[in-house]
């Protein structure tokens, strides 16, 4: 090991800290940049790109438009080299103004100006910075609209099938039983509540697992209870956030697919627990089953399976993927006359997934 002198380990700290505020600012200004150029913290954005270049001004622009600004910049200039950035794509050096284009997915959506003794070398790099923060945005809010879209279209697939029968069974205990037809009644009413709630696109683990267990009341009455059913949560994963309507189209498909046109008892069971950084929940059935293959086409949705349940899972397949990333999805464990668990891992916390 080499010994280095007390001026040598100074200028490693000095230096240490230097990468780390580099790196904090970097950090800081793609969070600045989630919401656009036009986003409310593009100022914020503007200031620590001047602070991590050691410029006098930056500017962001969007077209011609100056969007955010930190420093005093001469406005004849700085249009000038813009246009000039922007009809170049390159950057174009007018001291002491430097521009660049900001090139995002190959498509021009603005430039970077900085005044200040700067290189071109660094304003480009800056330049590549913002468009990946904004790349980078692009792709999250695309995202949301994806997983909000399933989930518009997962409500409007609520199986007809499911509420007829529920209708039925709560019809055929009003006269032998009506407290309990009160009872089924008032849980079918909690589930559509819930099923159609617009407060937002996430709950807690909590909030999913009693809809779930309303759902299952209602198909047991169905089913002259013949459906058996455990549920298993450690409390740990209760106040987790995740996608609103997960786990129920996962129960139906165990419910349908499984051993609907079977006779005798069926079992689920539904079980939630932490396994390290991750939120585990499994639905597990002693159903049918189905070919590994047939499973993989049902998640891409390729099955051909009528009916909402292989629309159900792919839909909940491709709703955790678009918020979590292509990492993270449903995973299905099946063989011919084995049952089927159904396996959804994803992070306890997440940015930006908070349940309403």
């Amino acid at each position: 090991m080499i010994a280095r002198s007390p001026h040598q380990q100074l200028r490693r700290r000095g230096s240490n800290a230097a990468t780390l505020a580099a790196l904090r600012l970097t950090r800081q200004i793609g969070e600045a940049l989630a919401d656009g150029l036009h986003g409310k913290h593009a100022d914020d954005a503007a200031r620590r790109l001047a602070r991590l270049l050691g410029a006098d001004a930056v500017a962001l622009a969007d077209g011609d438009r100056i969007l955010a600004a930190w420093g005093r910049l001469d406005p004849a200039a700085t249009a000038q080299i813009l246009a000039e950035a922007l009809d170049e794509l390159d950057t174009v050096t007018d001291p002491p103004l430097r521009a660049a284009p900001l090139i995002v997915s190959d498509d021009l959506a603005g430039g970077l100006i900085v005044a200040g003794d700067v290189t071109d070398a660094e304003v480009a790099e800056a330049a590549l910075l913002v468009a990946t923060a904004l790349d980078h945005a692009d792709l999250a809010r695309a995202r949301e609209r994806i997983a909000a879209a399933d989930l518009r279209t997962l409500r409007a697939q609520i199986s007809p099938h499911f509420m007829h029968n529920a209708l039925a069974a709560i019809s055929a205990h009003t006269r032998t039983d009506p407290e309990r037809a009160r009872e089924l009644l008032s849980d079918f009413s909690d589930y559509l509540r819930y099923s159609f709630a617009a407060t937002g696109d996430y709950a807690t683990v909590a909030d999913e697992l009693q809809a779930v267990q309303t759902y299952l009341e209602l198909q047991r009455a169905r089913f002259d209870d013949r459906l058996d059913m455990t549920v298993q949560i450690a409390p740990e994963v209760l106040p987790v956030a995740i996608p609103f309507l997960v786990v129920q189209p996962i129960v139906e498909n165990a419910i349908r697919h499984g051993f609907e046109s079977r006779p005798g008892v069926g079992h689920i069971a539904v079980r939630g627990f932490s396994e390290g950084p991750l939120c585990v929940i499994e639905v597990e059935d002693d159903g049918d089953g189905m070919d590994p293959e047939h499973a993989k086409a049902v998640l891409t949705g390729t099955s051909g399976t009528n009916g909402t349940g292989g629309i159900g899972l792919a839909n909940v397949d491709r709703r955790l993927r678009a918020v979590y990333g292509p990492e993270y999805g449903l995973l299905l464990d099946t063989a011919p006359g084995a049952g089927t668990k159904a396996t959804v891992r994803i992070p306890r916390y997440a940015r930006g997934v908070i349940a309403q």
